[in-house]
C-alpha cells in the first residue's frame, strides 16, 4: 500500500466535508432548482475526492471513476433531470416535506452519529485502507440522508433528489475500498444513473400530465374507475 501523506489525509477530509453540506443542502433546501444545483456539487465533491485518491494511491483506475462522475452526474443526470420533470417543477418556490428545517438538521444530525457509530467498530478492520476512516462514515451518512429525504419530501423529483444522494454515498464509501474496477465496470455502472434519472423522470413528467401535480399525496387519482 502506498504511503498516504496526512497532508492528503487532510485535504480528503475537507472533500468528505463539502460533501456532507452539500448533501444537507440537497435535503433541506425547500426550491427544487437549488436542491438540483447542491446534487451537483455533492457531485463535484464526490469528483475530487476520487482524484485525491487517485494522487494518493497512484492508481489510474479513480481517475477514470473520477472523468466519469462528472461527466454523468455533474453535467448528464442535471441535463436529463430538467428535461424529463419539466422546467416547471423547477421553478416552484417552495416543495412540500413533512418536517421543518430545524427539526429535519437535528434529525440529520442523529443519524449521522448513527451511520458514525456503526461503521467505528468495522474501521479498525481497515487500518491498512488510507481513507476508509473518512470515506466509510460519511458515505453511510449520506446514505442514511438519502433515506430521510425519501421519507421526508412529499414531492416525487425531491423524493428522486434523495435516491440520487444515497448511490453518491454509497459510492464515495466504495472508492476508499475498491478503487481498481476496470474500465468497462466503471462504464456500466456510471451509464445506469442516468437512465434511471431518464426513465424516473419521464414517470414524472406522465403524473404531472395526469394529475397536475409532482406530489406523492396526488398519485391516488391515478387508481382505476
Amino acid at each position: 500500500m502506498t504511503p498516504v501523506s496526512p497532508i492528503m489525509l487532510s485535504i480528503a477530509g475537507s472533500v468528505a466535508a463539502l460533501f456532507v453540506l452539500f448533501g444537507l443542502g440537497v435535503m433541506v433546501s425547500r426550491q427544487m432548482l437549488a436542491s438540483l444545483r447542491f446534487f451537483m456539487g455533492q457531485s463535484v465533491a464526490l469528483t475530487l475526492s476520487a482524484l485525491v485518491l487517485a494522487d494518493a494511491l497512484q492508481t489510474i483506475d479513480l481517475l477514470w471513476v473520477a472523468l466519469i462522475t462528472f461527466v454523468t452526474k455533474v453535467i448528464a443526470v442535471p441535463l436529463v433531470l430538467r428535461w424529463a420533470a419539466g422546467e416547471e417543477v423547477y421553478g416552484r418556490r417552495e416543495v412540500d416535506q413533512a418536517m421543518g428545517i430545524p427539526a429535519s438538521i437535528l434529525v440529520a444530525a442523529l443519524f449521522a452519529l448513527v451511520g458514525w457509530f456503526a461503521v467505528a467498530p468495522v474501521l479498525p478492520t481497515l487500518h491498512d485502507v488510507p481513507f476508509a476512516a473518512i470515506n466509510l462514515p460519511t458515505g453511510l451518512i449520506m446514505v442514511l440522508w438519502g433515506a430521510f429525504t425519501v421519507a421526508l419530501r412529499r414531492e416525487s423529483v425531491a423524493q428522486m433528489m434523495g435516491l440520487l444522494i444515497m448511490e453518491n454515498g454509497a459510492f464515495f464509501g466504495s472508492i476508499a475500498i475498491v478503487h481498481n474496477l476496470t474500465v468497462i465496470v466503471e462504464i456500466a455502472a456510471a451509464v445506469d444513473v442516468p437512465i434511471v434519472a431518464l426513465v424516473i423522470g419521464l414517470l414524472i413528467r406522465s403524473i404531472r400530465r395526469v394529475t397536475g401535480s409532482t406530489r406523492v399525496g396526488t398519485l391516488d387519482k391515478l387508481h382505476e374507475h
